[in-house]
């Protein structure tokens, strides 16, 4: 066995071996760090007239960038405008557009002293963040109080946090006691900060009251009653008093309630009724602290004898939030019975190489492996040389699927939201795929050839013969398959998104690995490779049908570049093709020369030029009309229809995504489908990421999505979204739309 091959099975073992002894880098859902842990913050004051303060933020937790207030505790101090990196940019539910960090982040703050012998600092520093995967929280703003020897090393005096309450109740970590210097009160917990009663009035009402502390406040807008039993009875319009105008930065100007408010309810249709059943929701805020998500109690009240009990209307009892903000509902299948989990290590590392083992059957992923199937035909001559072929080309997949995911999750980690597949959104990178597939094709059809080898054919590097061509190979089968997003791959990808880039260097691996496992197999199991038809003359021929689906490949990435920036870019994107396919022709034919070489030279040039200017061109109009019937999809228009109680389809998708479409053809776009939204009344909501869009990009980050497609469907009446997985069969879409519109 050669060296490389040695290589390449003891990468497979470390895999496997790192696997069993890395579980504990996965996030334990259950383990709430207090907030000092989660957000670990040192600081380094020996450079005169500079504070630089590092945060080093644990994995599944994020630091809102707005949320940073750096104070100097002590008057002969001044401090400078703090310089604090780019953040990721998300949009949250209530605080709008915002930066989050992940990882390390540095913030350097410049200071003067009105005092040049001053020899300590004192600066209160206050930050916030919070827990993104289930249990999902936020922490209050956290202060810590630091001593800093100017020149020296520095002292942190932290207030010592709450600890954690158990994961199973649900709650929040609220902060440290109202008793410890320098810190803020702890809020109450939602039962003593909004106390909730119920009362008969007559058989035909009832009377709901909300008893609130001082500087408790209940939004009115934010109440819904839903009378669940008996059948035939409703609620009527409630009975509201006069309230506070309050302008509320998240939800503008709105009604809210102070000490206590009573609403009363009629209920229509109660007739004889005994009982009744109510499901109330309902959010209130501290002022000027934190803000609680929805509350949810059932009541059931004796009509009779005028008694109620009250109790939770879900299992879970609601968690407080940060201040001014209320979470996001955590996405439905991160933990909350969606059609995909969350994952540990171990499940990680499982699901990627069933993940890229399924990317082989991907359409995006076939054209390239016609590539590799004409080179192991070729290699049948020798299981040496079909080892050979396997490895370098294994090679290729690992160091490109490592490459690609690195530099993603690197500029994730770096502030700013991207997600798998996005290259495609440039045109540059569509044009210059365009090229390369056209070269493939020309290269086997026989236009012209780089070495004698049939196999080692693939694009301009890829075509040279030996190991070169097969690792370019396996370099170009991960640049097509990145729009795809095969089964498995998304909880991995997402792991991977979240981890710190060692666990996301071996996620990656595990990808190619399981790109590249059909050919290991064929490369090292001789009774496989026996199975394969003997080289001949008929290979020539066979090399010559498969440069057609090189040719489909560029067409289609021509239709999606007439998607993103119109006919023109289309236009150009021919001429330069034309250009690059005349070059390669002269290039095949005169083989040599001076003037030769300036010619083809001159070709690619203008080749790329073509390029450069599609580069520039503005983004193609989107006013179409949907055939589908779906509408475009806005955070707004969402929020204004699950207010009226009406169920959702979303829908992201992108003309590059291959998954997308077979989606589309296998569900989507069928009359069954069709009929299915009008017989539960669900309004089908699209948004389209074929170029670059900041609303949508935002919406797959706050459902941990690693790239499109993504699918969520939302209940009649509220609650949480549902995640449906990358794969639809009708089927599963028609269960999750039945329970979303409700009995």
């Amino acid at each position: 066995m050669t060296s490389f091959a040695r290589l390449v099975r003891n990468l497979v073992a470390g895999l496997g071996l790192l696997a069993v002894a890395l579980p504990s880098l996965a996030q334990d859902d259950g383990d709430l760090l207090p907030v000092t842990q989660a957000f670990r913050l040192t600081s380094d004051a020996s450079q005169p007239g500079m504070v630089k303060l590092h945060w080093r933020i644990a994995p599944d937790y994020y630091l809102y960038r707005g949320r940073i207030k750096i104070k100097a505790a002590d008057p002969g101090v001044t401090l400078g405008q703090p310089t604090l990196p780019d953040g990721l940019k998300k949009h949250d539910e209530y605080l709008g557009d915002v930066e989050i960090y992940h990882g390390d982040i540095e913030a350097s703050v410049p200071y003067t002293l009105a005092d040049a012998g001053t020899k300590t600092l004192a600066l209160d520093v206050q930050y916030q963040g919070c827990h993104e995967v289930e249990p999902k929280i936020c922490y209050p703003p956290n202060t810590e109080h630091l001593k800093l020897t100017i020149g020296g090393a520095s002292t942190i005096r932290s207030p010592s946090p709450a600890p954690a309450a158990p994961a199973a109740s649900g709650a929040a970590l609220l902060g440290a006691p109202a008793s410890t210097p320098g810190v803020e009160a702890q809020p109450l917990p939602a039962d003593q900060a909004f106390r909730f009663e119920a009362l008969v009035k007559d058989r035909q009402s009832v009377l709901l009251r909300w008893t609130m502390p001082k500087d408790y406040y209940l939004y009115r807008d934010k109440t819904q009653i839903t009378v669940t039993s008996p059948a035939g009875v409703s609620a009527g319009e409630p009975d509201w008093p006069s309230g506070t105008a309050h302008h509320d930065e998240h939800f503008g100007d709105t009604i809210v309630y102070f000490d206590q408010v009573e609403l009363p309810v009629p209920l229509q249709g109660a007739g004889s009724a005994t009982s009744v059943g109510l499901d109330v929701a309902y959010q209130g805020c501290l002022e000027n602290g934190i803000c609680y998500p929805v509350m949810k109690r059932h009541v059931t009240l004796d009509l009779a004898d005028g008694t109620a009990s009250v109790g939770a209307a879900d299992e879970a009892q609601p968690a407080a939030a940060p201040a001014d903000v209320a979470p996001t509902p955590p996405p439905a299948g991160m933990g909350t019975g969606g059609d995909e989990a969350p994952v540990g290590f171990i499940a990680a590392i499982g699901l990627a190489l069933l993940g890229g083992l399924v990317l082989n059957l991907m359409p995006c992923v076939l054209p390239v492996l016609s590539l590799k199937a004409v080179t192991v035909l070729e290699s049948g001559e020798s299981q040496t040389a079909a080892r050979r072929h396997a490895l370098w080309y294994t090679a290729g997949v690992l160091v490109a699927f490592a490459a690609l995911g690195l530099v993603i999750v690197g500029i994730r980690a770096a502030g700013h939201g991207i997600q798998w597949g996005a290259q495609f959104q440039q045109p540059l990178a569509i044009g210059l795929l365009v090229y390369v597939m056209l070269a493939v094709g020309l290269s086997m059809s026989g236009v012209f050839e780089i070495g004698g080898s049939l196999g080692n054919v693939g694009s301009g590097l890829a075509a040279r013969s030996g190991p070169v061509g097969d690792f370019f190979t396996g370099v170009l089968a991960v640049v097509v398959a990145s729009p795809c997003t095969a089964p498995f791959m998304g909880s991995a990808i997402a792991f991977a998104f979240a981890a710190p880039p060692a666990v996301a260097f071996l996620i990656f691996l595990a990808l190619g690995l399981g790109l590249a496992l059909p050919f290991l197999v064929i490369g090292f199991v001789p009774a496989v490779a026996r199975l394969l038809p003997r080289p001949g003359r008929w290979m020539e021929t066979l090399k010559q049908a498969l440069a057609f689906p090189m040719y489909l490949t560029a067409v289609w990435l021509l239709w999606v570049l007439t998607k993103q920036r119109g006919a023109d870019a289309t236009a150009l994107v021919l001429a330069g093709g034309v250009l690059l396919a005349m070059a390669l022709w002269w290039y095949g034919r005169s083989r040599g020369g001076r003037l030769s070489w300036v010619f083809t030279t001159v070709l690619a040039i203008g080749a790329a030029a073509a390029l450069w200017v599609v580069h520039g061109l503005p983004a193609a109009s989107t006013t179409t009309v949907a055939t589908d019937g779906s509408i475009p999809y806005s955070p707004e228009k969402l929020a204004e229809l699950r207010r009226n109680g009406t169920p959702v389809f979303v829908d992201m998708t992108a003309d590059w995504c291959i998954t997308c479409k077979a989606n589309e053809k296998a569900v989507l776009d069928t009359s069954a489908f069709k009929d299915l939204l009008k017989r539960t009344g669900t309004v089908y909501m699209k948004g389209d990421w074929t170029d670059v869009n900041g609303t949508i990009a935002a919406f797959l980050e706050q459902y941990h999505s690693v790239g499109v497609p993504l699918y969520v469907v939302y209940p009649k009446g509220g609650g949480d979204g549902r995640k449906l997985s990358t794969v639809l069969t009708y089927d599963r879409v028609e269960a999750a739309l039945q329970a979303a519109a409700g009995p």
